[in-house]
């Protein structure tokens, strides 16, 4: 059975925040294809079902940082008011409240992502336990391999971007 959106896809619109793996309610909206005050009005109606560990509302910081780091919110093209961010649990409920066909499947695409990132953290950190294990039954002439693979194992670093004009000595 063909997926209707590519877990890859899904996957990529999971962010970090307050250490919780959420979605914002512009990115589910979108998913599941309705305006995302359609998708405000209706967690309003049934907020009872979205408790604090379901669904959180950025504050202006955290909206204003989700801009400019990422690209993930630009001016102009989202609602005025603070989006909201919805666990798993969270987006679970949604396909719920939403009460359409496509709000299920895509639900279940979405379910498949957050499974598959859990099981991807887990395969990393039991990669790491059996690197430790390794290390201390090996002696020191491994250690450069050890730390190579270490290296290898950590996410790739973005490189930042200076702010600010550039002098004209530095332009050459």
């Amino acid at each position: 059975m063909k997926a209707l959106i590519r877990v890859e896809l899904i996957e990529r619109k999971i962010l970090l925040i307050r250490g919780e793996k959420v979605m914002l309610d512009s990115d589910l909206a979108e998913l599941y294809g309705v305006e995302v005050k359609h998708l405000k009005r209706q967690v309003r109606r049934n907020i009872d079902r979205f408790p604090a560990d379901f669904m959180i509302q950025l504050v202006k910081e955290e909206y204003e940082s989700l801009r400019r780091h990422s690209g993930t919110l630009k001016r102009g093209e989202h609602s005025k008011y603070l989006p909201y961010a919805f666990t798993e649990q969270g987006v679970a409920m949604l396909s719920s409240i939403l009460d359409s066909e496509r709000a299920v499947k895509v639900n279940i695409e979405i379910m498949r992502a957050f499974v598959r990132l859990r099981q991807m953290l887990a395969s990393n950190a039991e990669l790491s336990r059996k690197l430790d294990a390794l290390e201390k039954k090996y002696d020191a002439q491994f250690k450069v391999v050890f730390d190579a693979i270490r290296e290898l194992m950590k996410p790739p670093e973005k490189p930042k971007r200076k702010i600010g004009l550039k002098r004209e000595k530095e332009k050459g």
